[in-house]
């Protein structure tokens, strides 16, 4: 989908660098998809929702390994050793 190439260009490419011992990796991330201008919303399954216009939600969760993740949401992963954020999209 197009809104998940959208919102990697924003995690790779983010208005600020995540600094993990400034902020968490969650707060970082809202605040990024927030800057670009998306509505970011309250998720109680997940970390956190994004929703669009129509009403659909994507919900992402954060994690800092991509070891033994639920396929059902997507998910930011911070790499510590290359201080690169990545997105891994859900299995719709």
């Amino acid at each position: 989908m197009q809104i998940f190439k959208v919102i990697e260009d924003v995690i790779t490419n983010p208005p600020i660098p995540h600094e993990p011992y400034r902020q968490s990796l969650k707060a970082w991330a809202m605040y990024c998809l927030r800057d670009k201008g998306f509505k970011v919303i309250y998720a109680q399954n997940a970390d956190f929702a994004i929703e669009i216009k129509g009403g659909e939600k994507f919900y992402f969760k954060v994690a800092n390994s991509a070891v033994d993740l639920d396929d059902s949401v997507s998910w930011i992963v911070w790499d510590s050793s290359t201080k690169i954020a990545s997105l891994i999209t859900a299995q719709l």
